[in-house]
């Protein structure tokens, strides 16, 4: 029988804070670690193929965090949906998991938060993916900056948020930009939009999109952390994504010069049309960082 390098992956919950958050986990223990945080309006599964590919060789982990995917979603008086709050409970779940050295994948929603941790637990941080995962200004849409502007007593802000968790929308954050839209899987913001219409969910979301604005501020002390711990960074970047631009990949090369950086001609979710380019540059980043 011809044997296939496919792994074994297990879904699983772990406790953290009095919550119940699940995360996808494959590979060997004694692997190269690789966290990998999602992004909006998405959970782990925008990774299940990145583990398919990866996942018989390096340790990959993949939470959903709480209002996301299939982890638990409090009601937000009784949780605190803020980029802090998220932050909070990706480091309990690090502690929980006993993760203290590892790479991590930072897209989307997933930079802010990943950020933050790599600026409170720097010792745990030996390298870094970013992928369409922004922390510059000029790495800012007219489109990301509308949605950025929407805050606590803004007229009309929670009105526009709510407008925006549509299906349409949705599948436009996958398909836009893109090369060949028939590469993208439906599945993606079907699931997405299931989670989406669950109830209680959109409340979530406008609260995280509320304070989205609060992770401007931490710019600076980020691309600082970057400047002086110089971690080993690959940049793989979908140079179509109508939210974060390509001048924002270019950017982390002013702090981080030896950074690796590769475009792609799709959108947001690059994973999506170009996983086949963009698994082994990972796989030859982990293999040369976590040795």
């Amino acid at each position: 029988m011809t044997e296939l390098a496919l792994p074994h992956i297990r879904h699983r919950y772990a406790e953290v804070g009095g919550l119940r958050i699940f995360y996808r986990e494959a590979g060997p223990a004694d692997a190269p670690t690789l966290l990998l945080l999602h992004g909006f309006p998405s959970a782990s599964h925008q990774f299940r193929r990145l583990f398919d590919a990866l996942g018989s060789r390096f340790r990959l982990i993949a939470p959903d965090y709480p209002g996301f995917g299939f982890s638990d979603s409090p009601a937000p008086a009784d949780f605190r949906y803020t980029f802090d709050g998220l932050a909070d409970v990706v480091e309990d779940f690090c502690l929980a998991l006993g993760l203290d050295r590892f790479a991590l994948y930072i897209f989307d929603f997933g930079a802010p938060v990943g950020l933050r941790l790599a600026t409170r637990r720097p010792e745990w941080i030996i390298g870094l993916v970013v992928q369409n995962g922004n922390a510059y200004e000029e790495g800012l849409s007219d489109l990301a900056r509308d949605f950025i502007a929407n805050r606590p007593g803004v007229e009309g802000a929670e009105e526009r948020v709510r407008g925006l968790l549509t299906l349409d929308m949705t599948r436009g954050q996958y398909e836009g930009g893109t090369t060949d839209p028939a590469a993208v899987a439906p599945d993606s913001w079907t699931l997405d939009q299931h989670f989406l219409d669950l109830p209680g969910r959109k409340d979530i979301q406008v609260e995280l999109a509320l304070d989205y604005h609060s992770n401007l501020g931490h710019y600076p002390a980020w691309q600082e952390w970057l400047r002086t711990a110089q971690p080993p960074t690959l940049i793989v970047w979908g140079r179509g994504d109508a939210f974060f631009t390509e001048p924002g990949a270019r950017a982390y090369l002013r702090d981080v010069p030896e950074a690796d950086l590769h475009l792609f001609d799709t959108g947001h979710f690059a994973l999506e049309e170009n996983l086949p380019e963009i698994a082994p540059l990972i796989a030859d980043f982990l293999d040369r960082t976590q040795k």
